[in-house]
């Protein structure tokens, strides 16, 4: 099935319409880190509403019934419960569950750090050179430190990080819709 230039033309709009609505969100993310976070943790405790209810209502009249029923029951009861504590009080959830997923990246990072530096000095004869390795457990170290002890620092920058890259995409999705429209022309 052939598709008509008209329709070739909305993909490009839409497609636009993506590349900018990506490029405020990571303009906004790069010079508002703290306040995107809260946003972030805000749509968090939205999404946690509205998947408990549904999975409630997948319960109840959609026939969702897995092996573990009253866990199903249980999470899908919770889930709205945290998502309007959340929403009540931003603030604390933001920094709560911020730290709280720092706190975890800081000690995946020192177990992955400690774990390179072990392996390599006991298997150390397998090996032309140690030191890139080592450098390398030391680098998760220092990493795992830094998320511990400045959780909030990390997120912030990590999400910067992060609009820094809708940034570039959203210049990608400006090719791809300057091509799809450009296409449109020679049908």
């Amino acid at each position: 099935m052939a598709i008509s230039a008209d329709t070739r033309r909305r993909f490009a709009l839409a497609t636009a319409l993506r590349g900018v609505l990506m490029l405020l969100a990571g303009l906004y993310v790069v010079v508002f880190p703290v306040q995107a976070l809260s946003v972030l943790v805000l749509w968090g405790g939205i999404l946690l509403i509205i998947d408990g209810l549904l999975g409630l209502w997948s319960l109840t009249f959609g026939g969702g019934k897995s092996g573990n029923y009253w866990f199903d029951v249980v999470s899908n009861v919770l889930a709205p419960i945290l998502g309007i504590l959340i929403l009540l009080s931003p603030f604390i959830a933001t920094i709560l569950t911020v730290t709280f997923l720092s706190t975890l990246v800081g000690i995946a990072a020192l177990i992955v750090g400690v774990m390179q530096i072990v392996v390599i000095t006991r298997e150390r004869e397998h090996y032309a050179r140690i030191w890139p390795v080592v450098l390398s457990g030391v680098s998760y170290i220092l990493i795992g430190l830094v998320f511990l002890f400045f959780p909030v620092l990390s997120a912030s920058i990590g999400l910067m990080l992060g609009g820094i890259l809708l940034i570039v995409f959203s210049f990608g999705l400006f090719g791809w819709a300057y091509r799809l429209y450009q296409r449109s022309k020679t049908v």
